[in-house]
């Protein structure tokens, strides 16, 4: 039973069809960007080293249309802010989050909306709150693509997937995220009584504090 989903998606240019880790696509519709290897459908077994992984992307900036997209502090503010607009007016329940330079994760419960659904929300009102920057230029493409969804089925799926997420920042040298409108998971499942654990409880407190 599906109970909560993990979404994902990349700024634009990244997580490209032929990425050397492997990807989601079954054809690169640009003859220019298949030139930059062999396509591999799902994630290989052996990862590339992340130098061999910015050699690609160095080459890959060369032939996409636009500028490979960073996001920047202003950028994350931004998302930010149209993440928790939309997470309010649609009652979703997120329980991680991490805003990337490049990527986006989200864990949200599960909802009456497809998880295809949610991305295309979030993905539609961040786009406009970043380019509402005026920071560059309009028909620069924010997002990369559809992204993906990973289904969550018990409370060690979430669990798990809500600690990769929240490391997610850490492993990038980069301090630890927190959201006003992430939930601290409480061993939710349907149809159970969650009870907060001690160190959810202190990890609440800590966000409203």
């Amino acid at each position: 039973m599906v109970v909560g989903y993990h979404l994902i998606w990349t700024a634009y240019g990244w997580w490209l069809p032929n990425d050397l880790r492997g990807s989601s696509s079954h054809v690169i519709h640009q003859n220019i960007i298949a030139q930059l290897g062999e396509l591999h459908f799902g994630r290989k077994r052996v990862q590339p080293a992340s130098s061999q992984i910015r050699a690609f992307y160095a080459k890959a900036k060369n032939v996409l249309k636009f500028d490979l997209l960073k996001f920047t502090a202003r950028d994350v503010t931004a998302i930010s802010q149209a993440f928790a607009s939309i997470i309010k007016r649609e009652s979703y329940t997120c329980y991680a989050c991490a805003i990337m330079p490049d990527h986006v994760h989200l864990v949200i419960r599960k909802h009456r909306h497809r998880a295809e659904d949610m991305i295309a929300h979030f993905q539609t009102e961040s786009r406009n709150a970043v380019l509402q920057l005026n920071e560059r230029d309009p028909l620069h493409p924010v997002w990369g693509g559809p992204g993906w969804k990973v289904y969550l089925e018990d409370q060690q799926d979430f669990e798990r997937t809500i600690k990769y997420i929240e490391n997610n920042p850490i492993k990038e040298d980069r301090p630890q995220q927190a959201f006003g409108f992430v939930t601290p998971y409480d061993g939710w499942m349907p149809g159970l009584v969650s009870r907060v654990r001690p160190e959810v409880r202190n990890r609440k407190q800590e966000v409203r504090g």
